[in-house]
């Protein structure tokens, strides 16, 4: 696109001299000139033309000089707009303060054209440079918009209603939580209502993070629910799920999981633990205990995996606790982890606490842990307690 330059001067011959100067570039459409005789004459034309680039104006003109002409430019806080101010050779403390005010440059009369064009194409080179930066500021404050959307519908498909069943009030309780550490993650946990007897529950980390990551999640989260929505055998709902998302896996991405199915009326829990962090079992009389290591690899590595399934039975005041390993690894200040063993320790005094107050209590601990530290990775949380 041409550049526009407003040239302003009482002196009409200037006039002459740019265009006939510039003629190349004019007729190239490289350069545009605009002229005006003072600074009156020149905000009019401002008005008129908002896209001018660079204004060389003069600073002795009548009605308005130049450097009142400056404040007047600078008060509208346009970085791509740039003023060369010319001024005769003596008159250094106006071409002194005309700097100080805020000017690109300077030229003295009599004007050196040849000085005067390379001046003006380092002018057009930091517009170019400042419109490409304000293009791409607008394009990330854009993506950050579509960022907070995405957050907010990432978050909406996730279960928020606790208690969740109000005929199992009596039976179970569950709570869980999600903070990712960017705008959008990749972990996720959801329980749904299978039949009269039945709840499924899920907790998910995805490989990676951001975007990419928060998609993966929201594909694995939906093949689940549909899978798991329509079985009660574990092994079959995360064998589906694993071969669409092997089939059907970009860039070699992976979620781990624990995926349970609990039996209100019994306490059993039957599960298959995906390459996902041992959960624990909270004991009412304050013992815990990890599950076995899983045995299993992720989902969206290999087709057609032969998964194991594992069993675990909760006693009445009993709840299991899952959780990703951005609790475990958060880290402190001095690049300390939050570990297992102060897990543990946080959890034998969760025994008589409630589904809520289990995961408030370990969110508080990870984050009184990192002691102000950004987070690194998602944190996610989910508790099933048998009442």
């Amino acid at each position: 696109m041409a550049t526009k330059i407003l040239s302003v001067d009482d002196e009409l011959d200037l006039e002459l001299l740019l265009t006939q100067y510039f003629r190349r570039k004019i007729r190239k459409g490289e350069y545009v000139f605009f002229f005006a005789h003072n600074g009156i004459e020149a905000l009019q034309m401002l008005l008129e033309n908002p896209d001018i680039d660079i204004v060389l104006s003069d600073i002795n003109m009548p009605e308005m000089d130049g450097l009142t002409l400056l404040k007047k430019l600078n008060s509208r806080h346009n970085p791509a707009l740039k003023v060369i101010m010319v001024s005769a050779y003596g008159e250094m403390s106006n071409i002194r303060t005309a700097m100080n005010n805020g000017a690109f440059d300077f030229a003295t009369k009599p004007i050196d054209l040849e000085d005067l064009e390379v001046t003006i194409e380092k002018a057009v080179a930091e517009i170019d440079f400042i419109k490409q930066t304000q293009k791409e500021h607008g394009q990330l404050v854009d993506i950050k918009g579509d960022l907070a959307l995405a957050a907010e519908i990432q978050l909406a498909i996730l279960p928020t209603k606790f208690p969740p069943f109000d005929d199992l009030a009596e039976r179970m309780d569950i709570y869980a939580s999600m903070k990712p550490a960017k705008d959008v993650g990749g972990d996720f946990y959801d329980f749904y209502r299978i039949d009269d007897d039945h709840v499924g529950f899920t907790i998910a980390d995805v490989s990676g993070k951001g975007v990419p990551a928060a998609i993966f999640m929201a594909v694995s989260h939906t093949l689940l629910r549909f899978a798991g929505r329509k079985s009660l055998d574990v092994v079959s709902v995360i064998s589906e799920s694993n071969d669409v998302l092997a089939r059907e896996s970009f860039n070699s991405m992976f979620v781990t999981l624990f995926y349970g199915i609990y039996n209100v009326r019994t306490g059993e829990v039957r599960y298959v633990n995906a390459g996902h962090n041992p959960p624990y079992v909270l004991r009412r009389d304050g013992s815990i205990e990890m599950l076995p290591a899983s045995r299993n690899i992720c989902l969206g590595v290999l087709e057609h995996y032969d998964f194991r399934a594992d069993t675990v039975e909760l006693k009445s005041g009993d709840a299991i606790v899952t959780f990703t390993d951005g609790v475990t690894e958060a880290c402190s200040a001095a690049n300390e982890l939050y570990g297992e063993q102060r897990l543990e320790t946080l959890l034998k005094d969760c025994a008589p606490c409630t589904a809520r107050q289990t995961v408030t209590a370990i969110n508080d601990a990870v984050r009184s842990h990192a002691e102000g530290t950004e987070q690194s990775d998602d944190i996610t949380v989910l508790v099933l307690k048998r009442a």
